[in-house]
């Protein structure tokens, strides 16, 4: 009795929760918070498969994907059973993703028409080249004015494009109105509120902004732009801010995740945007550096967009309520930072886990002249450079796996450097300190070794998983759910690590400017164009 009695007053003590759905490119996570303090209760992971079907394609099962959020509420929920705690405490989903991600399916079957191009795919490299060289003056920056963004692989429209040009089945949906595009977030909300009986096709501003067929003045789908793509309007998802609510989950009574039925999908981010709400920076000025797959820095701008001079992207950060202000950043992005170690890992082999990466580096702890650009999926902020590949150089007798490894580190926080250097040079004001955050953080190596190519401190939260709370947060603040508050004075204080710098200046430059040599020998490498040998 007095079991069940503590049980049941410990379940009353902790208030609402909130939970979040974090499909990222290399995992998925369901994640449980309380919203009065923040704290993580429970979570649960599964990793995604990749496939490069063939050189430079990335592809992700969509059917995978979903089963994956499925699986992570499914044992979320179990373990919270474990812990006595209730399930129908959870007041509110939010759902945060992957972006740029490219998914195309048929609303009346419910089936994808093909795999997700993953935002790394370089398959439209030659549509990318073909679009810029239509542009006046071969301008790659042709429609940032609208966009925020230069024409590249990366974002959306272009894979999209794709998908109708050379794939049959999506051709036909699209002729016969039945095809529905979306980024992941759509995929998993359509589906989870219901699918082809009644799912809700929506998208956030957040994701919306990373198209290319989005307006970040009107905030709205662009005719225009669609034209230029040639994208039919129908098939797109209505824009949504990222703090309201979408629709209701509905999920098959039988299964342990059933208690989460009927309740509120209030919260929608990209998983950029997430984590800047996460790490709590409101403020113009305020920025993050994540570090996932890849590696992006955002700093907030306030409810004005600011055009980058130096190679940075102009998007959306968040708009938190239908009547809320939309705010800007600019965003740094890298392609290849965390995805450096799965390629060590899967196809050289040197590694067998990512603590591994530590170990190896750690005991050599220079990588003694050896330069690694993982440039695999070209080069992006702030080259913007589809030919480059990845390159490793400064190689000797002398060289070995350790300082491989110590490179492929060093690889990450140059390439910070390069994107914070942007960010200061389009700003004015330079960052004092650096917040991080991602999977790649608990690398205590990787963060002092930062903070030495920096030559600024660099600040992590003992609570790693920001994006998910910032989807948290912006669920639980929707309006109709509000039990999360983002007034300043109700945020919950973070406790945080932080690394100073330990080298002097003068070498830290010394290896920075290898870097940009090295980065130099990457470029022009993957041309479509036929290159003519000097006999012809």
């Amino acid at each position: 009795m007095n079991g069940t009695m503590a049980a049941s007053s410990h379940r009353i003590m902790l208030g609402p929760l909130v939970a979040a759905i974090d499909q990222g490119t290399s995992s998925t996570r369901f994640l449980v918070f309380n919203s009065k303090t923040a704290e993580l209760l429970s979570h649960h992971q599964v990793e995604i498969k990749q496939s490069f079907p063939k050189e430079g394609w990335v592809e992700e099962d969509p059917k995978e994907i979903l089963q994956s959020v499925y699986e992570c509420m499914e044992r979320t929920c179990e373990k919270l059973t474990q812990l006595n705690i209730d399930i129908s405490n959870i007041k509110a989903i939010g759902v945060t993703n992957q972006r740029e991600t490219t998914l195309v399916w048929d609303k009346e079957t419910g089936e994808p028409l093909y795999n997700a191009i993953v935002w790394l795919d370089l398959r439209t490299q030659s549509t990318v080249e073909r679009l810029i060289n239509k542009t006046p003056g071969r301008n790659k920056n042709h429609l940032k004015h609208k966009t925020g963004l230069p024409i590249s692989t990366y974002f959306s429209a272009v894979k999209l494009r794709w998908l109708m040009d050379n794939v049959d089945e999506v051709h036909k949906a699209v002729v016969s109105h039945r095809a529905m595009f979306g980024t992941v977030d759509s995929w998993l909300i359509w589906c989870l509120t219901g699918g082809k009986s009644g799912g809700v096709h929506c998208t956030d501003v957040t994701n919306a902004s990373r198209t290319m067929l989005f307006n970040i003045h009107t905030m709205d789908w662009d005719p225009e732009l669609c034209k230029y793509f040639g994208i039919p309007m129908e098939i797109l998802p209505r824009v949504r801010s990222s703090s309201e609510i979408y629709g209701l989950m509905k999920i098959c009574s039988s299964r342990k995740s059933g208690a989460l039925s009927g309740i509120p999908i209030s919260g929608c981010l990209g998983d950029q945007s997430a984590a800047l709400v996460g790490q709590m920076c409101f403020q113009d000025g305020q920025a993050k550096n994540t570090y996932g797959t890849g590696c992006f820095l955002l700093r907030n701008t306030g409810v004005k967009p600011v055009m980058s001079e130096h190679g940075l992207l102009t998007t959306v950060a968040y708009k938190l309520g239908r009547d809320k202000p939309a705010c800007y950043a600019l965003e740094g992005s890298v392609a290849i930072a965390g995805a450096v170690v799965r390629w060590l890992q899967d196809n050289l082999g040197i590694i067998g886990s990512s603590e591994e990466l530590e170990k190896l580096a750690a005991s050599v702890g220079t990588s003694y002249g050896c330069y690694f650009v993982p440039a695999f999926s070209g080069l992006y902020a702030p080259y913007w450079e589809p030919s480059a590949r990845g390159i490793i150089c400064g190689l000797t007798q002398f060289t070995n796996k350790s300082h491989l490894a110590f490179a492929a580190l060093e690889a990450v926080c140059f390439q910070t450097r390069e994107i914070l250097d942007a960010m200061n040079q389009d700003s004015g004001i330079p960052l004092t300190q650096l917040q991080v955050d991602g999977g790649m953080t608990s690398n205590k190596l990787l963060m002092q070794l930062q903070a030495d190519i920096l030559c600024i401190p660099v600040v992590k939260p003992s609570m790693p998983e920001t994006t998910a709370l910032g989807a948290a947060m912006a669920a639980g603040a929707a309006e109709g759910v509000s039990v999360w508050s983002l007034n300043p004075e109700d945020l919950s204080e973070v406790t945080s690590e932080k690394f100073e710098p330990q080298i002097n200046p003068e070498e830290s430059e010394f290896r920075y400017a290898r870097w940009k040599k090295a980065v130099e020998k990457s470029m022009n490498w993957e041309t479509t164009e036929p290159v003519c040998n000097g006999n012809e």
